[in-house]
């Protein structure tokens, strides 16, 4: 974590104590005053103590936006470069990239897909673990943010190069609008192809919504990040379906296994709010 991120973190932690200390006869929390701020920001953080969830809330994102942006394009340019260039760079290259059962371009489909699909299913996990506090266990509150959003997004580039990349395989014969407007390829598996789709830009919503939540509001970011709960099913379901190796061994455990902790720590956190809101 930077100088930075570690500063701010132990500001929100002074802050957040401050808040509970400050209580009046009512038993109501009093918000910091400004004159308190800077003295909190001065303030270091208890040694092994975890922020709340608005600590996590608080922090800013992970990867600098421009990083994410300049990310996205090196994946776009290789995605052409691989798609329209290297077949005329390098004619060796044209029996296995152009001959008549063209393969190298489903492989790389097949496999950053999913590359793609486990980087959701990690960011899904460490968000999980930092909402049923299990995070505190391992591998930390500040380590498990950091992982959940970067796995959010370095998915998000996967993804994106998941489907430029089938520009070049024939079999498909896609065209870059069907590619990029979900439900519009009417070629293999159109509607599992058109559930992943719609996972990929629910995915670029929530990951992009790191950026902006202190525009739009804690309750709109919170809200828009329930919507990681219907992309990871919509990318299972995508997965499976239109998977060609997805009765392979590997693949099933992969998909049971990500499916089967994703719905074991749903439930969890869904037993531990439930015991808060009875006490």
């Amino acid at each position: 974590m930077s100088d930075e991120k570690a500063a701010r973190l132990a500001a929100i932690r002074a802050a957040n104590a401050s808040r509970r200390a400050a209580t009046d006869s009512d038993g109501a929390v009093a918000a910091p005053t400004e004159s308190e701020m800077p003295t909190a920001a001065r303030k270091q953080a208890p040694a092994g103590s975890q922020p709340g969830d608005e600590a996590f809330e608080d922090m800013p994102p992970a990867m600098a936006l421009r990083t994410l942006i300049g990310m996205l394009l090196a994946v776009a340019l290789g995605a052409g470069v691989a798609v329209f260039a290297l077949p005329a760079w390098l004619p060796g290259l044209s029996q296995s990239l152009l001959g008549a059962e063209p393969k190298a371009y489903w492989y790389l489909s097949r496999s950053s897909a999913f590359v793609a699909y486990i980087l959701l299913w990690l960011s899904m996990v460490f968000g999980l673990l930092m909402t049923n506090k299990l995070a505190r266990i391992w591998p930390g509150g500040p380590t498990a943010f950091d992982l959940h959003q970067h796995a959010s997004l370095l998915g998000l580039a996967f993804a994106l190069f998941h489907a430029l990349i089938l520009l070049g395989d024939r079999y498909i014969q896609a065209t870059l609008f069907q590619v990029l407007v979900p439900f519009q390829y009417s070629g293999y598996e159109p509607l599992w192809v058109g559930l992943g789709q719609a996972a990929f830009y629910g995915l670029a919503i929530v990951g992009l919504s790191f950026y902006v939540k202190d525009r739009i509001g804690r309750r709109a970011w919170r809200l828009i990040h329930f919507l990681s709960f219907a992309i990871f099913v919509l990318a299972l379901m995508h997965g499976i379906w239109s998977g060609s190796d997805s009765a392979t061994d590997l693949a099933r455990a992969v998909y049971w296994g990500s499916g089967g902790s994703v719905l074991f720590l749903t439930i969890y956190r869904v037993l531990v709010a439930r015991v808060k809101m009875e006490r």
